[in-house]
């Protein structure tokens, strides 16, 4: 039972540093955190640093029972469905993407009010999808929930990035679930207000090279300015790259500093060595943004890759919220998070479907 009238407990599976349980708290709608599950040990850490509940550090498997809660929340690990993951062996491949059958089983056990799966895109057309619809309408635990799903993107709610995410929710004792949540900004939105751009992002931000750490700064907050050691190269190769451009506009302007495997492939992905527009959103932001031969992540205008911190701010977490890791481990956190803009949306949405009062 709920603490209070309009207390509404989560419980977040697979839930990494915690941008789905940030957004549904920074709803201000009375979503409270109860338990969180998540195996990587330093986003457990994050999650623990900046939640006031239980976190299970290990995997889902070893639990036999979970918190009492109204909503689950969850991301099981996408790489099994994303593109990016197709190298892994099958085994892998298939282990990962067996983890939506434990969020299922704590969705069993747990009996909430509602439920929020979000994942890759990829996931949506899958034969796992598949069987989880079929399981809706025919699973005698799961078929008292109405449910719609599809694929929002993160810029249409605000979020300073262009990230899709396949969102699939579920919720009892309703007739239908409306689907889309609202937009609230870029085309889809009733004001037609604009989406948020990297310079809006990036407002109040300096960084050198000197600042270079995770500490603490003059303000009280977390740093995380982590510089990367350049070459000469790399800081000549990133001065011939303009706002929009990418390893096309080196290979045209400066042939002899070119990577020869870049010349011997003339097509192929736009993004890579790519420079952000300061009047736009970023491109999605994963997990080696500090590698601009990874993706657009060259800062707008400085001649060298975005830093933590604004990849965060990118993301939408704000900067009281403190990240626990070195500097791979706190990008990964990063890169994998859920954007907490974006499930802020998603929390809004899910409110106006349910009965402010507690727990049946």
């Amino acid at each position: 039972m709920s603490e209070t009238p309009d207390e509404i407990r989560t419980l977040d599976l697979f839930a990494g540093a915690g941008g789905l349980s940030l957004g549904f708290a920074r709803a201000r709608k009375g979503f409270v955190p109860v338990q969180a599950v998540e195996v990587d040990q330093a986003a457990a850490r994050t999650f623990k640093q900046n939640f006031d509940c239980p976190v299970h550090d290990g995997p889902i498997e070893e639990l036999s029972e979970f918190e009492e809660a109204d909503v689950v929340l969850g991301g099981p690990p996408c790489q099994g469905f994303s593109p990016l993951g197709k190298n892994r062996d099958a085994d892998s491949r298939a282990r990962l993407n067996a983890l939506w059958e434990q969020y299922l089983r704590a969705v069993r056990l747990v009996r909430p009010r509602a439920f929020v799966i979000e994942n890759v895109p990829q996931f949506q057309k899958s034969a796992q999808f598949a069987e989880l619809l079929r399981l809706m309408v025919t699973d005698e635990d799961l078929r008292e929930y109405q449910f719609a799903y599809g694929v929002l993107n993160a810029a249409d709610y605000g979020v300073p990035q262009i990230r899709r995410r396949g969102i699939f929710m579920a919720v009892k004792e309703v007739g239908a679930v409306p689907w889309p949540p609202p937009a609230t900004h870029g085309p889809k939105s009733k004001a037609q207000r604009p989406y948020s751009t990297v310079e809006e992002a990036f407002e109040g931000l300096s960084w050198t090279p000197e600042r270079s750490d995770v500490g603490v700064g003059s303000d009280g907050r977390q740093d995380l300015h982590f510089g990367r050691n350049v070459r000469p190269i790399s800081l000549e190769r990133y001065a011939h790259i303009p706002p929009g451009g990418n390893r096309f506009d080196l290979m045209r302007n400066a042939p002899e500093i070119t990577p020869r495997c870049w010349l011997e492939k003339p097509t192929g992905t736009t993004d890579v060595m790519g420079r952000m527009w300061w009047e736009r959103p970023s491109g999605t932001i994963r997990t080696e943004f500090y590698k601009p031969e990874k993706g657009r992540y060259l800062h707008p205008e400085a001649h060298r890759p975005i830093t933590h911190r604004e990849a965060a701010r990118l993301q939408s977490f704000p900067d009281d919220f403190e990240f626990v890791g070195n500097r791979v481990e706190i990008a990964r956190q990063i890169g994998n998070a859920v954007p907490p803009g974006l499930a802020r949306a998603i929390a809004l949405h899910l409110h106006s479907l349910l009965e402010p009062s507690g727990r049946d």
